[in-house]
């Protein structure tokens, strides 16, 4: 066999391959042998039909196009290897000569990872909000949790903001009642949002038997983004009474003895949460940086088919679990479609570049993954797709995925060395220390939203 490479373009190139006959000696036989299991030729047994009788009966096209069509992937892959590429996607082969019995001559087009030239990253500077925990913060934490320990009371009023009320519901659109439109004895808050739009004017004022209709656009189930004519009946109207704030509070709602204990406690919580956010917003700023130093050609096709991956799994998964379609969806969020095609463009265009700029500062930096850390990778991608680590190792290993989840913490380290060589000062102008043991987890993590990981990850959550 020979080969050939054309540069088409920086991320695409042209394989022409030579193939003497007598190499597709094995193929020819495995496709007669093939041919022989499949059909009946009277005076012969199965699979004892000779190849000068399958000629004639069949056709030695036939047979050259099934030795062809196993042959072409085995001399694709050694021209690939020859050549030393990194091809990306299936290829789009030409079989541009075929001689019985002289040579098989074929082209394959396909994109390659283009070549990416790294350059000193090393001034990187950004700036990130500070870590700084108000007592308005927590008095909000702890209030939040005053919240849960509230209770309620049935009281013989009119409903008012902030009453928790029994209700039972039903929904009719175009005058017919939904199969899925009644319910009985549901328990809401006023005030919340958790239901449906207008159902908060609609029950304030009323008492325990009161009755109200409003209009509202169902949220979910059969008629979901119809307009529908909701009668809400009030069946109980109960008022929240929340704990005093004092050290009786504190030792009911958590393990400390005074409320002063359970405050210092709530900061150290805040500062916690604040550190993380900051050290997030650093590396996300940091390899925005980065992604600006460095000249990355994109595939056409892999960025064709990226965007419709994003697409397809925000349409059918995403979209789907909130009984929205992709017209309903753009209405809320107040975008046109040539705006959304845009946005997801820059993000499928910002994945890619991520994931090859990272890649290439894992071979330039000769970064390996230890298996503790891939371990800890596994142990949170299974916790985030709903299984258990054992399943989701299994899965893992019997779908080949191993090496995906390699490169995913290669990349996470990878961006933790930029980051760690970068200045990161906070709006005060003071130098932000982000040294933490989870910090090549947390650049994982970053990495993943940057590539749109994450978004792939709900919809094989949902899939399954």
């Amino acid at each position: 066999m020979k080969s050939a490479v054309e540069t088409l373009n920086p991320t695409r190139v042209r394989l022409s391959i030579e193939v003497p006959f007598e190499e597709l000696k094995d193929s020819l036989d495995a496709a007669y042998k093939k041919i022989n299991q499949q059909v009946t030729v009277k005076g012969f047994r199965k699979g004892k039909i000779p190849a000068r009788v399958i000629d004639q009966r069949f056709g030695r096209g036939a047979v050259l196009e099934e030795a062809v069509n196993d042959a072409l992937p085995k001399f694709y892959t050694e021209a690939v290897n020859e050549a030393e590429i990194d091809v990306l996607g299936q290829p789009e082969v030409d079989i541009t000569e075929l001689k019985d019995g002289e040579t098989l001559n074929f082209t394959a087009e396909v994109d390659i990872r283009p070549s990416i030239e790294i350059p000193d990253y090393s001034g990187i500077e950004v700036e990130v909000d500070p870590v700084e925990v108000t007592e308005e913060d927590i008095d909000k934490s702890v209030e939040q949790l005053r919240e849960r320990f509230a209770s309620t009371s049935p009281v013989e009023r009119a409903a008012e903001d902030g009453d928790v009320i029994t209700i039972d519901l039903q929904a009719k659109v175009e005058g017919e009642v939904l199969e899925d439109g009644v319910a009985e004895g549901v328990s809401y808050t006023i005030g919340s949002g958790e239901l449906l739009d207008g159902i908060d004017d609609a029950v304030k004022g009323l008492e325990a038997g009161g009755e109200a209709t409003f209009a509202s656009e169902l949220k979910g189930g059969s008629a979901a983004g119809k307009e529908a004519e909701v009668t809400v009946k009030v069946t109980q109207v109960a008022a929240r009474e929340l704990p005093e704030l004092d050290d009786e509070f504190a030792q009911l709602a958590s393990e400390f003895d005074t409320l002063d204990e359970l405050k210092a406690d709530s900061r150290k919580r805040l500062e916690n949460m604040k550190q993380y956010d900051q050290a997030t917003q650093a590396q996300e700023r940091v390899l925005e940086k980065l992604l600006e130093l460095v000249e990355v050609p994109v595939p056409e096709k892999l960025l064709e088919d990226e965007i419709n991956t994003r697409k397809h799994n925000l349409e059918h998964h995403q979209l789907g679990q909130m009984g929205l379609d992709l017209e309903k969806y753009l209405e809320i969020q107040g975008k046109t479609v040539e705006e959304f095609d845009a946005e997801t463009k820059e993000a499928a265009v910002k994945g890619i570049k991520t994931q090859f700029v990272l890649d290439e500062l894992v071979k330039q930096e000769k970064l390996n993954v230890n298996q503790e850390e891939l371990t800890e990778h596994l142990m949170r991608r299974a916790a985030s797709s709903g299984m258990s680590p054992d399943q989701f190792a299994q899965a893992v290993v019997e779908g080949g995925q191993v090496p995906l989840l390699v490169g995913e913490v290669a990349r996470g380290k990878a961006l933790a060395v930029v980051v760690e060589k970068a200045t990161v000062k906070d709006t005060n102008g003071e130098i932000v220390d982000l040294n933490d043991e989870d910090e090549v987890e947390q650049a994982t993590e970053t990495v993943e939203a940057a590539e749109g990981t994450a978004d792939a990850e709900a919809a094989e959550k949902t899939e399954g």
